[in-house]
């Protein structure tokens, strides 16, 4: 443990495979779940009219991204230094319909969550938890709707691609939403929000400040409901849903996951909540078969330094000398979610971290293999490759196997910044 933490203090990429890390299938029967997957699931499927009508591009309401297969992969594997045994896959949470991120999962998620409470509570919307009989959501959309959901406000501390999640689904239903961001975040977010209405409230410190100060501010206002990035199960649960989908995706392809047929999942990691909920749901939903990974800047492991210090949320990069800033912007944070953190303890395969100056030859080598264009942050995903195929972990891959990059965000990136990054990758 110390060696990795000597490491992780110098800035030196690492990866840790997870010793604490129980199989799906021996998971005792009484482990508690953290969350109803069902539940969420169906809750989103009561709100697809309600997305449709709101967001007419977003196909039957539902919210979910492509799985794109990587043929030509040569430019990236050779990047990754790894020869790829079985095939590649990109999910692309990158291009989720509203948000353009991971965060649209579970964030829209909690927003929508919120309203049903809300308006089922005063009256104006049917829904028995029972029986199942519910109004048609898309109701949530008339214009007297809003202006009831217009007394009540939703906050969030955010490094950027939560915000725009959150701020994007509160504004549509009427929320008043204000969005703490910290110094890391990406100036095009802030300019995005506030032009669909949402107050942006910067700040010259980082992630950790920022939620800190939301918090504080939604608790002296009892109209106002602060989505708390670190702690929060409706978010957890939003993300959860990923793994069914993903499942379907899969078996419309003809791939099964098992025992004898492994999948890897490579997910970036920044508090921890989205990553983890993907993780918690695939798990739920492969069981044997499946090992998911968290990928960090390393300037900012925050995850890998909780788990592998056994102190969770009990400790910060900047506790160990390390100064937090990256150019994955989504994944600058400098203490994990303690309650993601106690959950993967056993759940999660192994963390890996990667330098800042690798992310964009791989944003550039997956644009010219696939067409496919993801942010820095979400690049972090390729490093895992490298020790995955090398023989870093066990059981290894072959041919029966697949890889899922967990491609976290990228698509409302601004052109000339999209620009940017590519030729930055290719130089």
């Amino acid at each position: 443990m110390a060696d990795y933490i000597d490491r992780i203090a110098n800035y030196e990429e690492i990866f840790w495979v997870n010793p604490g890390c129980i199989p799906a299938e021996d998971e005792p029967e009484d482990t508690e779940k953290i969350v109803d997957i069902d539940d969420a699931e169906a809750r989103l499927l009561r709100f697809a009219p309600f997305i449709e009508r709101m967001f007419p591009e977003v196909k039957d309401g539902i919210i979910e991204s492509p799985l794109a297969e990587v043929t030509s992969a040569a430019g990236l594997t050779g990047l990754a230094d790894a020869d790829v045994s079985g095939r590649l896959f990109v999910k692309q949470d990158s291009h989720l319909p509203i948000s353009g991120s991971i965060k649209a999962r579970g964030g829209i998620y909690e927003v929508l969550k919120l309203a049903e409470k809300l308006a089922v509570e005063a009256g104006h919307l049917k829904w028995d938890p029972q029986t199942g009989e519910h109004d048609n959501y898309a109701k949530l959309g008339d214009p007297e709707m809003k202006e009831f959901f217009s007394r009540y406000k939703v906050a969030v501390g955010s490094t950027g691609n939560l915000g725009l999640s959150i701020g994007i689904i509160s504004a549509a239903i009427g929320f008043e939403v204000t969005v703490h961001m910290s110094a890391d975040a990406r100036q095009w977010k802030k300019d995005m929000l506030r032009s669909k209405g949402v107050t942006v409230v910067e700040y010259p410190d980082d992630y950790e400040a920022a939620v800190a100060q939301g918090r504080r501010e939604a608790e002296a206002d009892p109209a106002c409901h602060f989505v708390d990035d670190e702690n929060s199960l409706d978010l957890f649960a939003g993300y959860s849903v990923a793994g069914r989908r993903l499942k379907r995706q899969l078996s419309e392809l003809g791939v099964t996951v098992d025992k004898d047929h492994r999948m890897y999942v490579y997910l970036p990691c920044g508090v921890g909540g989205a990553p983890g909920g993907v993780t918690y749901g695939i798990r739920d939903e492969f069981g044997e078969g499946a090992y998911c990974f968290f990928a960090e800047p390393t300037h900012a492991p925050c995850m890998a330094l909780g788990l592998i210090s056994g102190k969770l949320s009990d400790i910060a990069v900047g506790d160990i000398g390390i100064d937090g800033k990256t150019e994955a912007d989504g994944l600058a944070v400098g203490r994990p979610s303690g309650l993601v953190a106690k959950a993967m303890q056993t759940r999660l395969a192994g963390c890996f971290t990667v330098e800042d100056e690798k992310l964009y030859p791989y944003l550039t080598a997956l644009k010219d293999a696939s067409g496919i264009f993801i942010e820095p942050s979400a690049c972090a995903a390729f490093e895992g490759l490298k020790y995955i195929c090398g023989g870093e972990f066990i059981p290894q891959p072959d041919e029966n196997s697949i890889h899922v990059i967990w491609a976290t965000g990228g698509n409302m990136v601004p052109e000339e910044e999209k620009t940017a990054y590519y030729e930055r990758g290719k130089k």
